[in-house]
């Protein structure tokens, strides 16, 4: 088959392009980063370079593909982010129609069943709203976890400081996952093609508290190390100095608020479902080692 993936070269869309392709199937991946094509035609599959934002290449780069992979890139320094992903979802409405895309897996996010309150989360509502509002296209929005690889960003106060944290406590259950799990369900789901309608999937690899986690890295790396709840200034102000705009560290800081509120996860809990083969931590393993050999 023909499918067309968005998210360039990223955690989720390297994996998944790679798992279709050795399946047999006829990839493109579109970037906005024209360096990247060299490396998606090494992979075996087809470039289309250009912005999620242009509809016109949207549609050509969808047009004659048995299925669509969506999801919104990173946008850190966003000053209005519900707005820039839902304007992102119409172009992809807009553009999925016009080519006459009929099977989509949509990227959504853990949460997404609130228009408010569960910070970046929540623009996912409005992003899910948006697709299935188009009449004659199954889709299936994938409902990950908290991403395993946000984990990177602790290592430096876990081997520096010995502690790790977030603004909520070290006793709420964590729906985590491996980047690879998601691209593993979204390649089944491609695949196939046999879901129909309009759906949801939550992902998760592993649950593991706060304490849970510390609790490994301690393992790891021979010392105490403790989870710590940090004030919602001072992670507000951490994301700010690693790149965020103000506008999105607010939000980033409203997740954990969600967490410790019991909001984030409340859909999911009801869903629960563990379909993720990776492990925290093993992956946790394989990031140490990264660090040690560099």
């Amino acid at each position: 088959m023909k499918i067309t993936i968005t998210g360039s070269l990223g955690n989720v869309s390297r994996q998944l392009a790679a798992n279709l392709i050795n399946k047999g199937h006829q990839v493109t991946i579109i970037s906005q980063d024209a360096n990247k094509a060299a490396q998606i035609a090494a992979m075996g599959a087809v470039a289309a370079i250009g912005s999620v934002k242009d509809i016109a290449f949207l549609t050509s780069a969808f047009k004659g593909a048995d299925a669509v992979y969506t999801m919104v890139p990173p946008l850190a320094a966003s000053e209005d982010y519900y707005e820039d992903v839902a304007v992102i979802a119409a172009n992809y409405r807009q553009a999925l129609a016009e080519a006459g895309v009929k099977h989509v897996v949509n990227l959504s996010g853990i949460g997404a069943e609130l228009p408010a309150g569960n910070g970046l989360s929540s623009a996912f509502y409005r992003a899910e709203d948006t697709l299935n509002q188009l009449p004659d296209i199954h889709i299936v929005h994938l409902r990950p976890g908290m991403f395993y690889t946000n984990f990177y960003g602790n290592l430096e106060m876990i081997l520096q400081q010995q502690i790790m944290g977030n603004n909520f406590p070290g006793d709420i259950p964590l729906g985590l996952v491996h980047p690879h799990d998601i691209a593993d369900t979204a390649a089944a789901l491609l695949s196939e093609l046999t879901f129909t309608g309009k759906s949801f999937r939550y992902v998760t690899s592993d649950e593991k508290t706060g304490a849970e986690i510390a609790a490994i890295f301690s393992r790891l790396t021979g010392q105490s190390v403790s989870w710590i709840p940090f004030p919602d200034e001072a992670l507000q102000q951490g994301a700010m100095q690693n790149g965020f705009s103000a506008h999105m560290a607010s939000l980033l800081m409203q997740v954990g608020v969600s967490i410790r509120e019991g909001r984030l996860f409340a859909g999911y809990a009801n869903n629960k479902v563990i379909t993720g083969k990776r492990k925290f931590e093993a992956f946790a393993g394989e990031m140490m080692n990264t660090v040690v050999n560099g």
